[in-house]
């Protein structure tokens, strides 16, 4: 079983996600009754919907982390998983999404009409 799998298995289980289709087509997603919070691109490639305020409030602790990659004006990041932790990461963050979507919404804070699966700027967060 790939971490992606896994993860995505855990995560298909907590009560306040559901599977859908992601809207940039591509793998697969889990939503909140808020938001799409997270899209299973590949084997290794997970993007992750905050709001601008989590990523600004966490903003040095996700350039830290060494399997989390930005790309500036985004509200998703992209957590690459390579080890067994970065699933645990990855669980970290979607509570932290889940929390954000539900706590912290800010007017006019809607998800990009794109993930970062496409995009080619991807940069290392640290």
């Amino acid at each position: 079983m790939t971490l992606a799998l896994r993860a995505m298995t855990q995560l298909a289980s907590w009560p306040d996600l559901s599977e859908a289709r992601p809207s940039c087509g591509t793998g697969r997603a889990l939503c909140s009754a808020q938001s799409e919070i997270v899209h299973f691109h590949s084997d290794h490639d997970v993007d992750l919907h905050l709001t601008a305020r989590a990523i600004h409030r966490f903003q040095d602790h996700l350039r830290g982390a060494t399997a989390v990659r930005m790309v500036p004006g985004s509200r998703w990041v992209t957590i690459r998983l390579e080890v067994h932790t970065d699933i645990d990461l990855l669980l970290t963050l979607v509570s932290l999404a889940l929390l954000a979507h539900q706590t912290w919404p800010v007017p006019d804070d809607s998800p990009s009409a794109y993930c970062n699966d496409r995009r080619s700027t991807v940069l290392p967060a640290g």
